[in-house]
């Protein structure tokens, strides 16, 4: 059969089905028109320092078919514009925990399989990730995965209602190591008063970081927040729950000596707050 045989009038060029084929973008062309957007929220909230880099690397052709494939199906773009109905995203009436930050998701989609009877919204800039969470949750049939694409805060401020999560999930953040970039930090007083309006009373806060001084100073910011108390009764690091898998990220890191703390805190009830749904 010739090359021929691939060729239409709307795409000239013979290419060989299966195979990913690289091709310029039109100026202001959408990387994947069916996928993320580069920039969900636009310019419609205030500008703020932020916690993370958006990462636009390398997507293989795995990543970018299944970006295209499945994001209209599991995907969202945090813009701010609506309260979500988590029950109607998942399809489910299941606690949605909140996970910021998944790197290439192998640690989300083995707690997800481990756990079908918990959501997991998971939040990340990074496309790759991105794409290949979709593709880990499509292969292994994780139907309790879905992607949020963009910044966390907003998702929190502008479209979770009050205790509508089972807990929050942030593991091994940027630790912005260099004294003048700490107020990037994501684990601060301002940002936990936030997540403690969105987690239900009784949810838990699960932080894991390799940096040693930003785990001492989750720590103390978790343990001065009124609104939430160290599961652990001396008032220290938690183990590692046997639900957090160990990455490899994680394993090569110990391979060289580092030490790796989780924090496990659970949110207050206040004496003069209602139960969650009163």
């Amino acid at each position: 059969m010739s090359d021929s045989a691939n060729t239409t009038p709307e795409d000239p060029h013979p290419h060989t089905p299966g195979v990913s084929v690289r091709r310029t973008r039109a100026k202001g062309e959408p990387r994947f028109p069916d996928g993320p957007k580069a920039d969900p929220a636009g310019s419609h909230f205030e500008r703020r320092i932020r916690s993370f880099q958006p990462r636009r690397s390398r997507v293989t052709a795995g990543q970018a078919d299944a970006l295209q494939r499945l994001w209209p199906k599991w995907g969202l773009d945090i813009d701010g514009s609506r309260t979500l109905d988590l029950p109607e995203l998942f399809g489910n009436d299941n606690p949605v925990v909140l996970e910021i930050g998944f790197g290439m998701g192998e640690a989300t989609a083995q707690m997800a399989a481990a756990d079908p009877a918990t959501n997991i919204l998971a939040v990340d800039v990074h496309t790759p990730g991105q794409g290949n969470l979709l593709n880990l949750a499509d292969r292994n049939g994780l139907s309790n995965i879905r992607v949020g694409n963009g910044d966390a805060i907003i998702l929190l401020r502008e479209m979770l209602a009050p205790d509508s999560l089972g807990g929050l999930r942030v593991y091994f953040p940027d630790p912005w190591p260099k004294k003048r970039h700490h107020k990037r930090r994501i684990i601060q007083p301002d940002f936990l008063t936030l997540a403690a309006t969105r987690i239900r009373p009784g949810g838990t806060v699960h932080c894991a970081t390799d940096w040693e001084p930003y785990a001492e100073q989750m720590l103390d910011v978790l343990t001065a927040h009124p609104d939430f108390e160290n599961t652990q009764a001396d008032g220290g690091f938690a183990p590692r729950p046997d639900f957090r898998p160990l990455t490899r990220f994680e394993g090569q890191g110990l391979d060289k000596g580092h030490v790796v703390n989780d924090l496990l805190f659970r949110r207050v009830q206040h004496v003069d707050q209602p139960p969650a749904g009163a």
